[in-house]
């Protein structure tokens, strides 16, 4: 199984003394990326947002100046808002982000969970899920063929146009991002593309029958299973003792999780909730990294999942603690997470209906 972290690169949302700005941020980034790297995890994602708080908006970019500074780790969005962005220039940026790193790129590609970007850049939200389904379309054709005449219904059409350069892989990687909905589940079985689901909140085997849909949906539109990938995308941190985990990794995430809530209309966060939330069954990946290996593997056990990634830089963190927190990650939890999900029988598929 691949291991792996993502992040958004938050950032204070005010100025002012002890604020984490853009700059900031965006340096501590690359070293974040480039230790991850020497420690032997496999993955690094930076996900796009249009918000004050965060300062990845064009997440190729900072990922681009990580593949100067790293050698093996592959470099991915987590995600591409893809519904708002236009599919050739996405595919133009991750071919260029290919070559320049040497075959690690990779696209996740999701309709968003924050609609900043639709009216930033004119789109229509009541066409939200056509959108990206559109695009989605579009850009896997780019992706399979040089040249390139497609027409939809949102978009101008292309007439045999050539989109370049071509990336450094025969195929570029395309994953399909979710959030919990059988639906896009099922669209990404059907389409034989891996799928990413984003697990924040309640019990995850209760997200398991997901995947069921998923390889069901591949296997009746007659894709090989074998050749299926499969994510967990989840909140964490690891620390030198649990304790001293939960303590630095409670307020930041709280901070965060409160300030999005008060926009969505949730309840606000809590500390028990918080501790029985990191709990066996709970949906944060947070202890030293004993414990997190253990929930890691348990929950490999439930899913069969091929990839693992944990996104643990949430709020403004210090970075010396998140730089020690990837090198624990890296060099305690990956070892004994490989070792044991080496003994691991893979998920079996759906039962035929």
């Amino acid at each position: 199984m691949e291991l792996g972290l993502y992040t958004f690169a938050d950032v204070s949302p005010e100025t002012g003394p002890g604020a984490i700005g853009p700059h900031e941020r965006l340096r501590n980034l690359i070293e974040e990326i480039e230790l991850a790297d020497q420690v032997g995890l496999d993955v690094f994602g930076l996900g796009e947002h249009h918000r004050p708080d965060y300062a990845a908006s064009a997440p190729v970019v900072a990922l681009a100046a990580a593949a100067e500074r790293t050698k093996r780790i592959k470099l991915t969005s987590a995600v591409t808002v893809l519904s708002s962005d236009d599919p050739v220039r996405v595919f133009q940026q991750f071919a260029t982000l290919d070559l320049l790193s040497g075959g690690r790129a990779e696209i996740m590609a999701g309709r968003g969970s924050f609609i900043e970007s639709f009216p930033l850049f004119g789109y229509n939200l009541e066409d939200y899920d056509e959108l990206f389904a559109e695009k989605l379309d579009l850009l896997l054709a780019i992706r399979d063929q040089v040249k390139v005449t497609w027409q939809g219904k949102l978009r101008a059409p292309i007439n045999g146009r050539g989109v370049y350069p071509r990336p450094f892989q025969d195929k570029l990687p395309i994953w399909i991002a979710i959030g919990g909905t059988p639906q896009s589940a099922a669209r990404a079985g059907v389409l034989g593309l891996p799928l990413a689901l984003a697990i924040i909140g309640g019990e995850p085997a209760r997200f398991a029958p997901l995947f069921d849909i998923y390889r069901e949906a591949a296997r009746r539109a007659g894709n090989d299973l074998a050749s299926l990938a499969t994510s967990l995308n989840v909140h964490g941190f690891i620390a030198e003792t649990t304790e001293k985990a939960a303590d630095d990794f409670y307020g930041p995430q709280a901070e965060v999780m409160n300030r999005i809530g008060r926009e969505r209309g949730w309840g606000p966060t809590s500390r028990a909730h918080f501790d029985q939330a990191r709990g066996p069954n709970g949906a944060l990946f947070v202890g030293n990294p004993e414990a997190v290996a253990e929930k890691i593997v348990a929950q490999h056990k439930i899913f069969g999942n091929d990839r693992f990634l944990l996104q643990m830089a949430i709020g403004t963190m210090p970075h010396a603690k998140i730089m020690k927190a990837i090198e624990l990650y890296g060099t305690k939890v990956a070892p004994i997470v490989r070792r044991e999900t080496a003994k691991a029988v893979p998920a079996a598929p759906a039962p035929a209906a």
